[in-house]
């Protein structure tokens, strides 16, 4: 039994270390969106490599999106399972991140593909497409935000579908991201629910 002291040491240091993250979480979301702003200047200073690396450069963000997302999920996740003080005061925790999460994520995504091109990944699947899609060319970053919403909530009305492989993995690893997350938050008010029943007895 001594023999494992050790590692319950180091199992509880790492757990603390964790729940030490859920304060500044508000802070370092926000950070997601960094390498997004970094690729901005790359296209802007070396327009031509960053055409030929086009595809592998989507495919890498959209990579570093899952992990990061998963990530926050686990810490959650983490979080919530822990016996606190006061589950209400932690539920209300868990909602604004849940929120910030979620703004965060839309904009990453439609910033995304603003930097790519959403006229390039996405056609519009309409009536008269030359002049709808004339017609949104000025506002291109709103159809982006638009384009994310629909894809986060898993909506799915149709009017644009990808026109690139990357294009189509990205609508599909939002989508997703997006049903995960809203499973998780009522999993989480469920758990949050039946706490509060088991304290009550």
């Amino acid at each position: 039994m001594t023999s494992l002291q050790p590692l319950k040491k180091q199992a509880r240091h790492a757990a603390d270390s964790r729940l030490q993250l859920i304060p500044v979480l508000p802070f370092i979301i926000p950070l997601m969106l960094a390498p997004l702003l970094l690729a901005w200047g790359w296209k802007e200073q070396y327009p031509a490599h960053f055409a030929t690396h086009r595809e592998d450069i989507l495919f890498g963000f959209l990579i570093y999106i899952v992990i990061v997302r998963f990530f926050l999920l686990d810490l959650m996740l983490f979080y919530v399972s822990r016996k606190r003080r006061s589950m209400h005061l932690d539920l209300l925790n868990i909602v604004f991140l849940y929120l910030e999460i979620t703004a965060v994520t839309l904009l990453y995504f439609a910033l995304l593909y603003e930097l790519f091109g959403v006229f390039d990944l996405f056609r519009y699947n309409g009536a008269e497409e030359v002049q709808h899609m004339l017609l949104m060319q000025p506002h291109s970053l709103r159809v982006a935000l638009y384009i994310s919403m629909e894809l986060f909530t898993t909506l799915g009305l149709g009017d644009w579908i990808p026109r690139t492989l990357n294009a189509m993995l990205a609508a599909g690893i939002e989508s997703l991201l997006g049903f995960v997350q809203g499973g998780v938050f009522f999993a989480v008010l469920i758990y949050a629910h039946q706490d509060r029943g088991a304290s009550a007895k």
